[in-house]
């Protein structure tokens, strides 16, 4: 399943490229995710916690930076990982690129998921995966939005950071869903007022 996402951040692309690549330091931004370990350089192990109505799910999983290119500000990360429970895994194909903007800088991000197992299931539905990525991007920006303003220097990792202590607040899928009928129902009705 191929999922693409965007989203801007206003820091120049070099000052956006540090931040995102700095792991441990954004790891807090990412919804329901938490760093377990760092394996070496370019490798992570963490987990990230879903809730799906009354289902819960950990997934425990490992990421790796395959490429980085600096110069061209681009990336690719690979990420597998299972539910702590045995109902299935995921394992994921990330690109990602930088590019300036008058605001500042976006990055767009390409991802290539397989589910399997029982979980699965909530792959069915190819649409509502997608929104559910772009509403996760969102949270991530908005995160990282919050973090870039409460910096001192204006969008560095500050240097003082320390993980938090508190596990991750798993992703509410109740939540995502709905927004994405809302958003779909929003493009509904200005389709049909576009036509007016």
């Amino acid at each position: 399943m191929l999922i693409q996402c965007s989203f801007d951040v206003h820091v120049p692309v070099p000052q956006a490229w540090e931040l995102l690549t700095d792991i441990e330091d954004i790891a807090p931004c990412m919804p329901g995710a938490e760093l377990v370990e760092v394996l070496d350089d370019s490798a992570y192990r963490g987990n990230v916690s879903v809730r799906l109505g009354p289902v819960a799910l950990t997934f425990d999983g490992i990421a790796r930076f395959e490429e980085m290119d600096s110069d061209a500000h681009r990336a690719r990360v690979s990420a597998q990982g299972s539910d702590k429970k045995g109902r299935g895994g995921a394992t994921a194909d990330i690109a990602f690129q930088l590019e300036p903007i008058d605001q500042g800088t976006r990055v767009l991000i390409d991802t290539d998921l397989t589910l399997s197992g029982s979980v699965a299931q909530y792959g069915r539905g190819a649409g509502m995966i997608n929104e559910l990525a772009s509403q996760l991007v969102g949270q991530f920006a908005d995160s990282l939005h919050e973090k870039i303003a409460a910096s001192p220097t204006s969008g560095e990792p500050s240097a003082d950071h320390a993980p938090a202590s508190a596990s991750p607040k798993p992703i509410s899928g109740l939540t995502l869903v709905i927004r994405s009928i809302w958003a779909a129902f929003s493009r509904s009705l200005k389709g049909l007022f576009g036509r007016g």
